[in-house]
């Protein structure tokens, strides 16, 4: 059973002692940690919208290309290919992919030392996640590809 947390009007759900049934056996503490649930994850995906239109705008003043842009743009996705030595290296390569710490880095580093590609590709890259964040494509748990932080994709979401 889960337990409802909320804090100024925002749901967060968290998961109960035991497992729920679509949790492996094998599933640590940090797969149970929480699912953003009501206006938190409402929050979270239009977080995501604005993340990529801002990329999508920063990009198009930039100038480098919509070809490169769309060659590009699912490249993060490649890191899928994890889940073939197990959930576990799977969802840590999809998170190392799909968190905002690698194309900010990027992005930091292109407008430092001046380097357009690194600008272009942190651009892209943060138009990915924001485009995953939006669609509630969240970061992965290793219990189950479909869980997310943003919630369960695929059949009805059950939070």
């Amino acid at each position: 059973m889960a337990e409802a947390m909320s804090a100024f009007g925002l749901a967060v759900r968290r998961a109960a002692a035991s497992p729920a049934p679509w949790m492996s056996h094998a599933a640590t503490s940090d797969d149970a940690a929480g699912v953003a649930a009501g206006r938190v994850r409402t929050l979270l995906r239009l977080e995501g919208a604005v993340v990529l239109g801002v990329a999508l705008a920063a990009y198009a003043q930039f100038g480098a290309g919509w070809g490169a842009f769309a060659l590009w743009l699912f490249v993060p996705d490649l890191s899928m290919l994890g889940y073939l030595a197990g959930p576990r290296v799977g969802a840590a390569l999809y998170n190392a992919a799909h968190s905002y710490v690698g194309p900010v880095l990027l992005l930091a580093l292109g407008v430092l030392a001046a380097m357009p590609w690194a600008v272009a590709g942190g651009l892209i890259w943060c138009a990915h996640i924001g485009l995953d964040r939006t669609l509630g494509y969240g970061l992965k748990y290793a219990a189950s590809f479909n869980l997310t932080h943003l919630g369960r994709i695929g059949r009805a979401d059950p939070w």
